[in-house]
């Protein structure tokens, strides 16, 4: 699963589309991914009745989830200046809600990088 992660998140950096995001955002289902302040969270994309996935990411984050609607993470995606580059913060990518868990996801997906500070904090 790991090589097909690496894969998929090369092309998605050589070749950033909404297409290639997608299928990256669901191979990652339930990896950990780290906010911003360091705090853990894993996400699930669940099925409708029909049997596709929906267009809603589940985040769970304590013992709660929280919905993180497809919308938010393509707008935080157009709102990239430059694949790779460092973002300082979440809402560098804009005011959306839940953007610091998609920061979480960009910066693993290598789609931004971040300061070397707040790197400690979401690798760790």
């Amino acid at each position: 699963m790991e090589e097909k992660r690496t894969c998929k998140t090369r092309k998605l950096r050589t070749e950033p589309t909404e297409e290639h995001l997608w299928e990256v955002v669901l191979l990652y289902q339930k990896v950990k991914f780290k906010t911003y302040s360091g705090l853990p969270f894993s996400y699930e994309v669940r099925k409708g009745r029909n049997g596709q996935y929906t267009k809603e990411l589940w985040i769970d984050r304590r013992e709660k989830s929280k919905s993180l609607a497809w919308s938010s993470v393509r707008l935080a995606f157009h709102n990239i200046r430059e694949m790779g580059a460092v973002v300082d913060r979440p809402k560098s990518l804009g005011d959306i809600r839940g953007v610091t868990y998609i920061y979480g996801m960009f910066f693993r997906f290598g789609l931004i990088d971040v300061p070397d500070d707040v790197k400690e904090k979401m690798k760790g």
